[in-house]
């Protein structure tokens, strides 16, 4: 039975979702505080975290950190707020994706099964791709330029991945969205502009040094583009 933990001082959203993950065979792990969370992290490793970011004793990001120094479980971060800056703040934290509350059993349990389908599709799709002087690898979920580690998100190296992938290769936001975070996804299509000025930025895009750049393909979304030959390496 896979175990979800789920971190939220609201007692009435955890007896809320709590049916549903038992239909859906889910077995909880239950932390009201962040505290607990970390020591119910570490007693069980369960497959995913759902964490609130506003908890007792620690919050949620805090908590995220220190899950993200010793694992890369998938985490969720479950906010009130929807404002770029909180999203940010917990992608930067380590979280994987994150959930804007009021939300739905059905809404979670989606988000939940579209991280499993990933994970599934990460452990059969074990790659590593060579442009030039970039190179993404998915096994270590790892992207480096001209030999030196780039600090992306677990998220970002995914959208990176999935365009470098196919160069010239045009992915409408809906798209990116549907692929990336499952087609259950409930979410603005602005995520992906605030994802990919991250991803330009820490790769040193907005400088255009290299010889492969991420476009923007106005009206639509974005294409990977290399300006001479790549080599791809499976």
């Amino acid at each position: 039975m896979l175990e979800i933990l789920i971190a939220d001082d609201n007692k009435e959203i955890i007896e809320l979702m709590k049916p549903h993950f038992e239909k859906e065979n889910y077995k909880l792990l239950i932390a009201y505080d962040g505290q607990e969370a970390l020591d119910l992290f570490h007693k069980h490793n369960p497959a995913i975290v759902l964490l609130d970011i506003m908890m007792p004793r620690k919050d949620g990001m805090t908590v995220c950190r220190e899950i993200r120094k010793i694992s890369k479980v998938p985490i969720v971060m479950v906010t009130a707020k929807s404002e770029d800056e909180d999203v940010i703040m917990g992608l930067d934290s380590g979280a994987d994706d994150y959930i804007v509350k009021p939300f739905s059993p059905k809404q979670v349990i989606a988000k939940i099964k579209a991280i499993l389908r990933r994970l599934e599709i990460e452990a059969e799709d074990d790659k590593k791709i060579i442009i030039n002087n970039l190179i993404i690898n998915m096994s270590e979920y790892t992207v480096k330029v001209d030999d030196i580690d780039k600090e992306l998100s677990k998220k970002e190296i995914e959208i990176l991945y999935l365009i470098a992938k196919r160069p010239g290769n045009v992915y409408s936001r809906e798209n990116l969205l549907s692929i990336i975070w499952g087609y259950e996804y409930f979410g603005d299509v602005r995520n992906i502009d605030t994802h990919m000025k991250r991803i330009r930025s820490k790769l040193g895009l907005n400088d255009n040094k290299y010889s492969w750049d991420i476009k923007t393909v106005w009206g639509v979304g974005y294409k990977f583009e290399v300006v001479k030959d790549y080599e791809k390496i499976n």
